[in-house]
């Protein structure tokens, strides 16, 4: 059998807190049993996220030196806006501090109390601000997606009939339609592409929008690359620039490519953000990764 390294040297180190079970059962009780509730000095294996767990590489901490932080005019800023362009292909790129904040602007200029929005599976913050308007978040997730056993390739598809249905039923009711790749709701299972074009198809029928959220996007790109027929020989760049599927892409780049917090560059809608707040250095970041995920695997 051929051993397999790891391509990388580890240059940093950080210490985890070791505890005992007495002292976990003290922080939980605490705690109400409730794991937002801990303080994180307090976790040694933390399983509640894994946005901003890993580590960064030697490029992405020189892109944060290299960074611009001019207050207009920023050449960080116009990397970042066509970088955004490339991969989406949309010319307006608004930027937001973070991926829920894009949520909000979404659900608070497009919905209305009563508003139905079908999804493969939406997040729980565009979910809460989905609901927050007083609009319906229906998750129509794949009959696979809810069979554990089930080994099918692309479990995080949107179920068709069941978008057909909601459409019959609601279908004047219906402002826009969301997939979200990959579907984190349903365990981070991808979407392929086929499914997105054909639930586009329907929607093109009702004249009904479409809006990607791409949380994970270069991932569900080297899946469809993959996994999928057509796309073997694509570069992941070339994978979603099938991209003539939807009509308003929220496109956040890995939540571990600014470190911390979630990033996203979002054509139209969209988000960029540090831990510490709002602020342009971790920007150089986002393009150098977007690209660096779209090389040629």
């Amino acid at each position: 059998m051929r051993t397999i390294i790891e391509p990388f040297r580890i240059k940093m180190t950080e210490a985890l807190p070791i505890t005992t079970r007495g002292a976990r059962e003290g922080h939980l009780a605490k705690a109400f049993n409730n794991v937002f509730l801990l303080d994180a000095d307090h976790v040694t294996i933390d399983l509640l996220t894994d946005s901003g767990t890993g580590a960064m590489s030697d490029r992405q901490w020189s892109a944060l030196m290299l960074g611009d932080e001019s207050y207009a005019g920023s050449r960080s800023w116009r990397r970042f806006e066509q970088t955004v362009r490339d991969i989406t292909g949309f010319k307006h790129i608004f930027p937001t501090h973070q991926g829920r904040a894009a949520e909000r602007i979404l659900a608070a200029t497009r919905l209305k109390a009563g508003n139905v929005i079908p999804n493969n599976g939406h997040f729980d913050t565009t979910r809460a601000n989905i609901e927050y308007v007083g609009a319906v978040a229906t998750d129509l997730q794949s009959a696979a997606a809810r069979d554990l056993q089930s080994e099918k390739l692309f479990k995080g598809n949107m179920d068709l009939d069941r978008l057909a249905q909601a459409i019959e039923a609601e279908g004047a009711n219906i402002p826009f339609c969301m997939i979200t790749v990959t579907n984190n709701a349903g365990g981070g299972q991808p979407v392929s592409m086929e499914n997105i074009r054909r639930v586009k198809e329907l929607l093109e029928t009702h004249n009904i929008p479409l809006i990607l959220d791409a949380c994970r996007f270069a991932e569900n790109a080297f899946f469809i690359k993959e996994r999928e027929q057509g796309f073997v020989d694509r570069s992941l760049l070339k994978a979603p620039s099938n991209r003539m599927a939807w009509d308003m892409p929220r496109l956040p780049t890995s939540a571990d490519d600014v470190h911390v917090a979630p990033a996203a560059c979002v054509a139209i809608l969209a988000g960029f953000a540090h831990g510490a707040g709002f602020r342009i250095p971790p920007m150089p970041l986002i393009p150098t990764n977007c690209a660096k995920q779209g090389e040629t695997s």
